[in-house]
């Protein structure tokens, strides 16, 4: 996949079958639109291309709002349409003076002019344009005028998949992984280095690697155990991992700790992926350490259970 960054760097085409949206996640609902755009392409011995925006408009177009969580940083989201198998992906800096562009200008300048947009593939009630004027209405009455078809998947489609961003952010923040996985299609990941932590962990026989905090819009699963894969370059470990406060040892501050079931080396300052398979249980206090320890040999128990099944 290309990932141009620069409108003017888009290249002359073939024939494209283009789509746009922010696509966060790249669940299952945004997937039937990509596979679509697929099909198309290589019916035409075509392009598919993705239109997305970064950052995310509602980042820039109501930055009071800290309640935003994105299921995917742009980079996870590059990977994501990557593995899909899209040719081309175009992302648009989304600035606030972008945000005043006319449906008809997103149409004429970016579609037509630039890329030479050959079918259009848009979700069901799919809107762009300044105040999200542009339908698809005026896409089929006017595809002979701008030179490209129009095809919208139908209602039907969409309410069958029945997925949207906001019903996985849910079902992650409050720890049902598996709702959460299903939706995707794919487990839930997350991204971070490997930072100096107080080593605690190793004091009972279960070292961690303490993984920095993602950018402040990526969701984090909600507070609790975790069965996980833990990727580092292109090997994967078993792992399980906690997010918290780390109520037993008097913690005031959110981690994110990694225990690597078959692993020993030193982690500082490498990039690890996690990929969350399924919630253990909660986060709650215990009275010692050793009671911490004993539950924490059960998690692991319960964790290479559930990744060698899966």
């Amino acid at each position: 996949m290309e990932v141009i960054r620069d409108i003017a760097d888009f290249p002359q085409l073939s024939h494209p079958v283009v789509t746009s949206g922010t696509f966060d996640g790249v669940h299952v609902g945004h997937q039937k639109i990509l596979r679509r755009v697929i099909e198309l392409a290589r019916q035409s011995n075509g392009q598919s291309v993705v239109i997305t925006f970064w950052p995310h408009p509602r980042l820039v177009l109501f930055p009071e709002d800290n309640d935003l969580k994105l299921l995917s940083t742009i980079e996870e989201r590059i990977e994501q349409l990557r593995s899909f198998g899209i040719d081309y992906l175009l992302i648009i800096p989304f600035t606030k003076e972008f945000s005043r562009t006319s449906s008809r200008s997103f149409i004429t300048d970016i579609l037509v002019r630039a890329i030479s947009t050959k079918v259009l593939v848009i979700g069901y009630d799919h809107r762009f344009g300044k105040n999200r004027e542009g339908s698809f209405e005026h896409l089929k009455t006017r595809s002979a005028q701008y030179g490209f078809e129009v095809e919208e998947i139908p209602r039907q489609d969409v309410d069958d998949v029945g997925v949207s961003s906001t019903k996985i952010r849910r079902a992650l923040e409050s720890g049902d992984l598996e709702t959460a996985n299903s939706y995707l299609g794919r487990l839930y990941t997350l991204t971070s280095v490997v930072v100096e932590g107080d080593k605690i962990g190793r004091t009972i026989g279960y070292p961690t690697a303490n993984l920095a905090l993602p950018p402040a819009h990526k969701l984090i699963p909600g507070n609790g155990v975790y069965a996980v894969w833990a990727s580092i370059n292109e090997d994967r470990y078993p792992a399980m991992m906690n997010i918290g406060l780390r109520p037993t040892v008097e913690g005031k501050q959110l981690t994110l700790e990694v225990h690597l079931l078959d692993f020993d080396g030193d982690l500082y300052g490498k990039t690890v992926t996690v990929q969350f398979v399924e919630q253990l249980r909660k986060e709650r206090k215990f009275e010692t350490l050793d009671a911490l320890k004993l539950q924490l040999e059960k998690d692991k128990q319960a964790s290479q259970e559930i990744l060698n099944q899966h």
